[in-house]
């Protein structure tokens, strides 16, 4: 994963990637047997990273803004990899593609749960107005993220990390716009 994070996605050569792992070239095809089914095989784990903190964390019926938390969090220990994954998406195969169109599924899929339920605590049971529609709410969340990870290099100079600098920032930011939205 690391010399994926690192080089690329497509850049990280099954040798470089063989170096990391402390094995020989050829035990990497022992496992895998394209360099597709890799790259595949890594993009899963990193599904599964993330989503898996979203899952975990949505079980306990928390709000959104521990949802977006938790979503913020999943993402900076995986900031790298995820990053170069949201970058090299049209390069990769349709299959590696799926599984960001998964993660985005589970992120979209808990935030409306936890909208649901803060709408209706906000109203008291009686039926709230309707927010805007799920993909603007949804689409605004995953648009700033991205935003800021492919501009890490003017929010964040220098830094490691840029959702680790401004993500509890976007992620309150986001709620208080979610939580006006409501009031309307």
């Amino acid at each position: 994963m690391q010399a994926m994070a690192e080089a690329g996605l497509l850049q990280a050569t099954t040798k470089d990637i063989a170096r990391r792992a402390g094995v020989a070239h050829g035990t990497v095809f022992a496992h895998f047997r394209t360099r597709e089914d890799l790259l595949c095989a890594v993009i899963e784990e990193l599904g599964a990273r993330v989503t898996g903190r979203l899952h975990q964390l949505a079980s306990g019926d928390h709000g959104l803004l521990a949802l977006l938390e938790a979503h913020v969090q999943g993402l900076i220990e995986n900031e790298r990899l995820y990053t170069r994954l949201v970058a090299e998406r049209s390069g990769i195969p349709m299959r590696a593609q799926y599984t960001l169109v998964m993660i985005q599924s589970a992120v979209s899929f808990h935030l409306s749960a936890a909208l649901d339920r803060e709408s209706r605590q906000a109203w008291r049971g009686s039926r709230p107005p309707e927010l805007w529609p799920l993909h603007l709410m949804f689409n605004t969340w995953i648009g700033l993220l991205h935003h800021y990870l492919m501009q890490a290099d003017l929010f964040a100079p220098g830094e490691p990390s840029v959702l680790r600098q401004h993500g509890p920032t976007l992620a309150r930011y986001f709620h208080a716009l979610v939580a006006d939205e409501r009031k309307v």
